[in-house]
C-alpha cells in the first residue's frame, strides 16, 4: 500500500469500496445520499459506519499482517515487563514489611 493510500480519511475508503447501506423506512420513503460524506447527514436511511472496514472486510482499512504484529508484539512486551516490575516491587516491599498481603 502506498502512503497516499494509508493516509486517505477513513470515509474516503469507505467510499471506495463499496459501502453499504441501511434503510429505515418505517416513517417515510428512502432518503438516502447519493455518496457517504465525511459527515453524518442526519437522514433515516444512511450508509453503514466507516468503522466497519477496520474488522479486515477490505484491502486498505484493516492492518497489514507484518506492522501489525510487530505493533502489537512491542505492546505486548510492555504490557509484561510492567507487570513483571510491579511483581518485584511488590516482593520487595513485602520482604520489607511495608506490605502485609
Amino acid at each position: 500500500m502506498s502512503r497516499t493510500d494509508a493516509t486517505k480519511p477513513l470515509w474516503v475508503r469507505h467510499v471506495e469500496h463499496g459501502p453499504g447501506a441501511v434503510h429505515d423506512h418505517r416513517f417515510g420513503p428512502c432518503d438516502l445520499p447519493e455518496r457517504p460524506g465525511p459527515r453524518d447527514e442526519g437522514t433515516r436511511c444512511r450508509w453503514e459506519d466507516p468503522g466497519v472496514l477496520l474488522g479486515g472486510r477490505t484491502c486498505c482499512s484493516g492492518c497489514n499482517d507484518r506492522a501489525c504484529r510487530a505493533e502489537w508484539q512491542a505492546m505486548v512486551r510492555a504490557a509484561n515487563r510492567r507487570e513483571r516490575y510491579a511483581g518485584r516491587r511488590l516482593v520487595r516491599r513485602y520482604l520489607a514489611g511495608l506490605e502485609t498481603e
